[in-house]
């Protein structure tokens, strides 16, 4: 989508996405610590995000998600401890909730591995390739969304390994792990596409500035 600046300041209601998106997760009880990772650069952080004593604000974005999220890790390396567990989200997911929350973590919180919120595939998929048409049996098949939920020593050993990928889980899964897989909600999408903003907003209750 086309705008004058990042997607995740752009406006939804009185604040930013990333604004809501960082709420979120400061309204949370256990959650110790909120870390958002942006490049050097940006110029649109300090106005989007109001001081908080949990938040911190890291200037170390690398080119890639993976590079953002290891750049990341390093940097709180002597803030944390090896078995804590970090949840990655993507800033451009104004929907989160504490109901998502609070369900990411009870699934999870025990579990040997970690995992994510992930939606079940319900429509029909087709695959095509070279003007070929094949239907995929969705059976099985998830939408990945975020946040994601791995320990800490876990996340930076699975990204050191495979840097290569789009999200965390599938950096845990080329280790030979399972992620669980838990289900999440429409309200918690990427905005992404024209028209994502607006339904952001509806899902909100606010307007949005497109």
């Amino acid at each position: 989508m086309q705008s004058a600046c990042p997607k995740q300041y752009l406006q939804l209601g009185q604040q930013s996405i990333l604004a809501w998106t960082v709420q979120a997760f400061l309204q949370h009880p256990t959650i110790a610590q909120v870390v958002v990772v942006v490049s050097a650069a940006d110029a649109y952080v300090d106005e989007a995000l109001k001081p908080d004593a949990r938040l911190q604000v890291l200037r170390c974005g690398g080119e890639t998600r993976a590079d953002s999220v290891r750049n990341g890790l390093e940097a709180i390396r002597a803030q944390v401890r090896r078995d804590d567990w970090v949840l990655v989200h993507d800033a451009a997911r104004p929907g989160l909730n504490q109901t998502l929350i609070d369900a990411l973590i009870a699934a999870l919180k025990e579990h040997a591995v970690g995992g994510l919120l992930a939606l079940p595939v319900v429509d029909t998929v087709k695959r095509v390739e070279g003007g070929q048409v094949e239907t995929i049996p969705r059976d099985g098949l998830w939408l990945a969304q975020t946040p994601q939920m791995f320990r800490y020593e876990l996340l930076c050993h699975a990204l050191d390994a495979c840097p290569d990928v789009t999200d965390e889980s599938s950096a845990v899964e080329a280790l030979g792990l399972a992620p669980l897989c838990v289900p999440g909600h429409p309200c918690n999408l990427k905005v992404t596409r024209p028209g994502d903003l607006a339904l952001a907003a509806l899902y909100l209750g606010v307007s949005a500035d497109e």
